[in-house]
Parts: structure tokens; C-alpha cells; sequence
């Protein structure tokens, strides 16, 4: 069993130390928080420990999930790897290549698990879909949500567009090639609406919309192949696969279609990332989403952000 702890339990950090704290493989010592009052009720909640001050978790816990703010992700992880403790760094990674850079490496030096929180990749519906994308010509991916003001210091592409790009990359195995982007500012100082098109190598086009002025949430991919069109709901963690059916007339009707909905598991994604963080520890290997993948993400998120048109 992992002596564990969350640095950082807000909105997503309290359901880091809810999991953790009944994980069998996760004894949750410590939560973190600069807000006292917040980290003692987390701490109260999940029958643990609480300080305000990261710095008391050196030598007495394995492995932290990391899920302050993005502007400090950086500074916290980078004294948690140096003084050996395995990181789950909350997405997106850092702000700058070099800070991404730098986290892999001590990691590396040190034999230490770093993984990045891009939760989409345990998405069951994302999962499941990931064997029948094999020739995509066409992809479309919306994810609209309403603003949130604690992520007003970054704009809609590093706080909700990064996830999908992170899928483009897991799914595609292919090179961004050229890019076009577009955004406008609403209700903060940073994008709050942005509409990204990707061109990849293998000639494949993703269309990659993100917006954070939106009442309700909606995330959807669908991706279009010669022979197949897939279509997942993030949020409903539904996917139908439609196929081609091999008819003998030249013209396909929508009967000729073939309509498949897998069963997927019900079981919470955040649960499954926490399981892969836990047992990459334990085992030894890497995650799921590495310190690597992070900061392809971050990279892509920068580019676009230095193209974009406002």
C-alpha cells in the first residue's frame, strides 16, 4: 500500500483524496490546500491529515497527485520529484515547454513515475472506439462548457480544448502538418471560444472547437473513415460505430448501414487514472499518459495559441 496525498483539493482535488482515500492500494496520509479552512473539511471528510504547506509531505509519503492551479504545477512538482516522491501532475502539464522538459527529466534521473492528468484517456467510450480508428479522413471533435472562474488565468485552449488535442494524438499516431486558429475573448482576459483546424500528414483534417460561454456541456467527437463513421459522446461515455454493410447495388441506402453500440463499463474514469497511477508505482512501468504525452499536448496547445487569430 502507497502513502499517498493531494496538493490541492478544490473542485477536482477533493474527488483525487475521495478516491485515494479508498483505494486499496492508497493510504491517503496528508491533503494540501492554502485555504486552511478548505484543506481541514477535505481532510475531515476523508479521515486524514491536512496541512497548508506542500513541503511537509517530503519523506513521508510515495506518490502525490498534484492539482493546484496550472500557474503552480511547475514549482510544486518540480520539489516533490527532487526529493523523490512519484507526481501526478494535473493537465494542462505547465505553461512552458522548458518547465515540461525539465519535470521529465528530473523524473527520468530520479526512476520516478510522472504521469499527466488527461482523464479522457480513460474514458471508456474513448476506449472502446480506439480499435476501429484505423483510415481517418475527417474528424470533428466540439466540447463546450460553461466559464468557470478559477480557470480564468488560462484560455479555453489550455483549459478544455488540451484534452481533445490529447486524443487527436492517441488516436492518430500521425504529425500536425499545418494549423489555422481562431478565437475571441468573452468574459475573461484570455480565449473563451476557439475553433482550431488541424491538417495532419496523412492528409486527415480535425475541426477542433472549445468554448467556455456555453450553459450547458457538450463533448463529442465523430470521426469519418472510408468505411465507417464513429460517433462518441465524452460526457454520456456513449460511442456507435456505423459501417458500411457489402451490398450488391451500387447505391447504399440507409438501410445498408450497420449500427453498432458497445456495452461500455459504468465504472468512473477518474477511478481508472488514479488505479494506472497507482499501479504504474507499484509496478514500476510508465502510465498511461506520460510526462512525454503531457507535454506533446502543451506544445500543440502553445502552437495554436501563437497562431490564433482574436
Amino acid at each position: 500500500m502507497l502513502k499517498t496525498a493531494v496538493v490541492g483539493v478544490g473542485s477536482l482535488g477533493q474527488h483525487h483524496a475521495r478516491i485515494l482515500g479508498q483505494h486499496q492500494s492508497s493510504k491517503l496520509e496528508f491533503v494540501i490546500d492554502s485555504d486552511a479552512k478548505r484543506a481541514e473539511k477535505i481532510a475531515k471528510i476523508n479521515g486524514t491529515k491536512w496541512s497548508t504547506d506542500f513541503g511537509t509531505l517530503i519523506g513521508k509519503v510515495d506518490a502525490v497527485v498534484v492539482s493546484v492551479p496550472t500557474l503552480h504545477h511547475y514549482q510544486v512538482a518540480k520539489h516533490l520529484l527532487q526529493n523523490g516522491i512519484h507526481c501526478l501532475v494535473e493537465k494542462p502539464f505547465t505553461l512552458k515547454i522548458e518547465e515540461a522538459q525539465d519535470l521529465i527529466e528530473i523524473a527520468k534521473n530520479k526512476n520516478l513515475v510522472l504521469q499527466v492528468g488527461h482523464i479522457e484517456r480513460f474514458n471508456p467510450a474513448i476506449i472502446a472506439a480506439a480499435p476501429f480508428v484505423n483510415t481517418p479522413k475527417f474528424i470533428e471533435i466540439n466540447r463546450l462548457g460553461p466559464y468557470e472562474p478559477r480557470t480564468s488565468c488560462i484560455g479555453v485552449v489550455l483549459d478544455l480544448m488540451i484534452h481533445d488535442l490529447d486524443i487527436l494524438f492517441y488516436l492518430m499516431k500521425n504529425k500536425v502538418v499545418s494549423l489555422e486558429a481562431h478565437g475571441a475573448k468573452i468574459l475573461s482576459d484570455t480565449e473563451d471560444i476557439a475553433k482550431v483546424r488541424l491538417k495532419y500528414a496523412n492528409g486527415c483534417i480535425a475541426d477542433v472547437s472549445a468554448s467556455r460561454i456555453s450553459i450547458k456541456k457538450y463533448r463529442k467527437i465523430r470521426i469519418f473513415q472510408p468505411d465507417s463513421y464513429i460517433s462518441i459522446d465524452y460526457a454520456g461515455k456513449n460511442l456507435k460505430i456505423y459501417t458500411k454493410k457489402e451490398r450488391k447495388k451500387k447505391a447504399i441506402s440507409r438501410f445498408g448501414i450497420d449500427i453498432k453500440k458497445p456495452k461500455l463499463p459504468s465504472g468512473e474514469p477518474l477511478f481508472y487514472e488514479l488505479d494506472n497511477f497507482l499501479s504504474s508505482v507499484i509496478g514500476g512501468k510508465k502510465p498511461v499518459v506520460s510526462g512525454e504525452q503531457g507535454r506533446d499536448a502543451v506544445e500543440l496547445a502553445l502552437d495554436i495559441l501563437k497562431s490564433m487569430v482574436l
